[in-house]
């Protein structure tokens, strides 16, 4: 599925991937787009981050040091209707748990993201 030339999740997995290609890609507003209006981002770590404004914000401060992203393990999703656990363990060891939630049009976008088991 595809929105103003980005293509969005149909499955909540699809969201990890797609962080890592646009967070790799430089790309912050695209970050910003797989996160619900007023989504809850557990980062920097020990802030809340509310709002896709604000998330979209933080991205533009860490993709500014061209960090590299590797892709992780997704681990099992969770579901219970329009709801949606996700994780994956990162090439660090870290965890990350995020949930996301069934829009209207059918897509999958996050509404809490806690990015490291560290937040």
């Amino acid at each position: 599925m595809m929105t103003g030339g980005r293509r969005f999740a149909e499955q909540p997995e699809e969201l990890a991937r797609f962080f890592v290609e646009r967070a790799n890609a430089g790309d912050a507003e695209g970050l910003a787009a797989l996160y619900a209006p007023a989504a809850v981002l557990a980062f920097p770590s020990g802030q809340m981050t509310i709002g896709r404004q604000a998330i979209h914000a933080v991205y533009e401060q860490l993709l500014a040091t061209k960090p590299q992203f590797e892709p992780g393990q997704q681990l099992p999703t969770l579901r219970n209707g329009d709801l949606a656990l996700t994780a994956t363990r990162l090439t660090s060891g870290d965890v990350t748990a995020e949930v996301a939630q069934r829009q209207p049009d059918g897509s999958w976008l996050w509404i809490i993201d806690r990015p490291s088991s560290r937040s």
